[in-house]
C-alpha cells in the first residue's frame, strides 16, 4: 500500500505518530501543500513563510537521508492531493489534527467530502508522541514513490506577501531548536523563572523554542522529555510522570530550578502531546470585535487611523510600549507579558479597532499560533488582566527598572533620567529629543477603557486563573498569546 503523509504543522521526522506508522509500508510519499490563499489571511506574513520555509529545507534534508525526500506543491489542497493520489497510485493519506484556525478547517472539510467520493482513506492523527517509535528517535528508512520531483519551496513574492524586514528573525528549521534546546538545557535556564518576563533578560534566559513548537519542527513531549532526562526525573519521563512532587526532588541548584520551572510552564501551555486538544473546529477570531468600543468614551486628539499607525510603528510616546513594538518588528518576537501588553495598550487607552490591532501583531510573530493566540486574545478584552498590562508606565518600571531594554530600541531617551524613562511627560527638565508627545493622556484614558467588553458568543480557552468561559478546552494563563517559553 502507498501512503501519503500530508505535512502541516509537524515539520518534522522525530517524535512524529503519522511517519512512524509508515515505516513499512510499500512507498512512502511525504508531501507538504503551500496553499497561496492560506497565506492572503490577515494573520500571514513574510517573515512567517520565510521561518516556515527554512523549517521545510531542513524537513527536506531530514526526509532524504531516510529515503523519501520532501515533496512540495504550490496550489488548493483537494487539487493537489487528487493528483498526487492518481500519479503515484495512493489510497490512504495520514497526517495530524489541525485546530484553531476557521480557514484550515474549512479547507479540511472539503478535503473529507473528497476523499469520501474518491474512496481514499484519510486517517488524522493527534499530535502527540508516537507509541511506536521512541521520542526523540527517528522511525526508521521509508521507501519513495518513483517519479516524485521534489518541488520548488517558493519565496514570499511568489506568494504575493508584502515586504516585511525582521533582521533579527529566528532561522527555522529543527537543528537549529535543537541547538536552542540544548543551549537552554547547558546553561541558558539557570535564570528561567525571572528572566522570562524581563526584556533585557528574557531575550537570553528564555528558551526561545516558540516559532519551533509552533510549527511542529520539535515536538512538545520531544522538549519536556529532554528538560526531564536532564533532571533525572523518571525513566520513561513522559510529561504526565513529571508531578509536582517529583520535580521537588531534584537537587536545587541554578540551574535546575530553573528547568523545573520551566517543565512546569511547558505542561501548562497548549502545546500538542502535552494536553488536550484545542479549540477544533472552532472560528477563534469571530470572537474579537471588529470596532473600536472606546471611541464614544474618550474624545482622542487625532484619527484611528493616525493612533494606529503611532502604535503600529512604535511612536505612541509611551516608552515602554514603543520599544516593546519597535523590537517585535526586528524580531518577530517578545516576552509573553510584553505582547499582552501592547495589545492591551491599543484596545484600552488608545482605543484601536481590536481585529486589526490583533492582525497586526499576529502578523509580525513568527511563532504565530492561531489556537492559543485569538482566545488569549478575546480573554484580555473580556477584561482578564487588562488592568495592569494597559499601563506601560507601570510594567516599565516593573520590567525594566533600569531602562536597558527601553534605551536600545528608543534611542532618542538616552539623555532621559530613570526616573522619568518610563513617563517622560513628567520629567521637569526633559532633554530635547525627537521622540514624539504621548498621543494619549494615559491616566484619563485608563480611567474610562478600564471597563470590559460584553462576553462574546464564541467558544473560548479556559486558562488557569482566568474566569472560566467554556469547560470544554484548557490553555495557558490569561494573556499569553503564544507558545512563549
Amino acid at each position: 500500500m502507498n501512503v501519503l503523509i500530508w505535512y502541516k504543522r509537524d515539520l518534522r521526522v522525530q517524535d512524529h505518530p503519522a511517519l512512524a506508522m509508515c515505516a513499512g509500508a510499500a512507498g512512502v510519499l511525504p508531501l507538504y501543500i503551500v496553499e497561496p490563499a492560506l497565506w492572503t489571511q490577515p494573520e500571514k506574513s513574510a517573515r512567517q513563510w520565510g521561518f516556515e520555509a527554512e523549517t521545510l529545507a531542513g524537513l527536506r534534508e531530514d526526509l532524504g537521508a531516510m529515503g523519501a525526500p520532501l515533496v512540495v506543491r504550490i496550489g488548493e489542497a483537494v487539487e493537489v492531493l487528487a493528483r498526487a493520489c492518481r500519479q503515484h497510485r495512493i489510497d490512504r493519506i495520514i497526517s495530524h489534527v489541525e485546530a484553531g484556525c476557521a480557514w484550515t478547517t474549512a479547507r479540511n472539510h472539503r478535503v473529507a467530502e473528497w476523499a469520501n467520493e474518491a474512496g481514499i482513506e484519510w486517517q488524522e492523527l493527534p499530535q502527540q508522541s508516537a507509541i511506536e517509535s521512541a521520542i526523540g528517535g527517528k522511525a526508521g528508512s521509508l521507501t519513495a514513490l518513483p517519479g516524485a520531483e521534489p518541488g520548488v519551496i517558493p519565496q514570499a513574492r511568489a506568494l504575493r506577501l508584502a515586504d516585511d524586514p525582521c533582521p533579527h528573525r529566528q532561522i527555522g528549521g529543527r537543528a537549529q531548536g535543537m541547538a536552542l534546546l540544548d543551549s537552554f538545557l547547558a546553561r541558558r535556564g539557570q535564570n528561567y523563572r525571572e528572566a522570562r518576563d524581563h526584556p533585557h533578560l528574557a531575550e537570553r534566559g528564555s528558551s526561545r523554542l516558540s516559532p519551533y513548537l509552533a510549527l511542529g519542527a520539535i515536538s512538545g513531549p520531544q522538549v519536556a522529555q529532554a528538560v526531564a532526562d536532564f533532571l533525572a526525573i523518571a525513566p520513561d519521563a513522559r510529561p504526565d510522570a513529571a508531578s509536582a512532587a517529583t520535580l521537588e526532588t531534584v537537587p536545587h541548584t541554578d540551574l535546575t530550578a530553573g528547568l523545573k520551572h520551566f517543565l512546569i510552564s511547558l505542561r501548562r501551555a497548549a502545546i500538542p502531546g502535552l494536553t488536550a486538544p484545542g479549540l477544533a473546529g472552532t472560528d477563534a477570531m469571530s470572537g474579537v470585535p471588529d470596532f473600536a468600543p472606546q471611541e464614544t468614551q474618550f474624545s482622542f486628539r487625532m484619527s484611528q487611523d493616525h493612533r494606529f499607525a503611532a502604535w503600529a510603528d512604535g511612536r505612541t510616546g509611551l516608552p515602554f510600549c514603543d520599544a516593546a513594538m519597535r523590537y517585535l518588528m526586528a524580531t518577530g518576537w517578545l516576552p509573553d507579558k510584553l505582547r499582552g501588553m501592547v495589545f492591551a495598550v491599543a484596545v484600552g487607552p488608545l482605543g484601536l479597532n481590536p481585529r486589526a490591532a490583533a492582525s497586526t501583531l499576529a502578523r509580525r510573530f513568527t511563532d504565530y499560533d492561531a489556537r492559543l493566540f485569538w482566545p488569549a486574545v478575546t480573554d484580555i478584552l473580556a477584561g482578564h488582566a487588562a488592568r495592569h498590562l494597559a499601563d506601560p508606565v507601570r510594567l516599565g518600571r516593573q520590567l525594566d527598572a533600569d531602562g536597558r531594554f527601553t534605551r536600545r530600541w528608543l534611542p532618542e531617551l538616552a539623555l532621559v533620567p530613570d526616573a522619568h524613562l518610563h513617563s517622560p511627560w513628567r520629567c521637569p527638565q526633559a532633554p530635547q529629543t525627537r521622540y514624539p508627545e504621548a498621543i494619549v493622556d494615559l491616566a484619563r484614558a485608563q480611567r474610562l477603557t478600564h471597563r470590559p467588553l460584553p462576553d462574546s458568543d464564541t467558544e473560548v480557552i479556559d486558562r488557569p486563573f482566568a474566569r472560566p468561559q467554556s469547560r470544554r478546552f484548557k490553555l495557558a494563563p490569561a494573556g499569553q498569546l503564544s507558545l512563549d517559553l
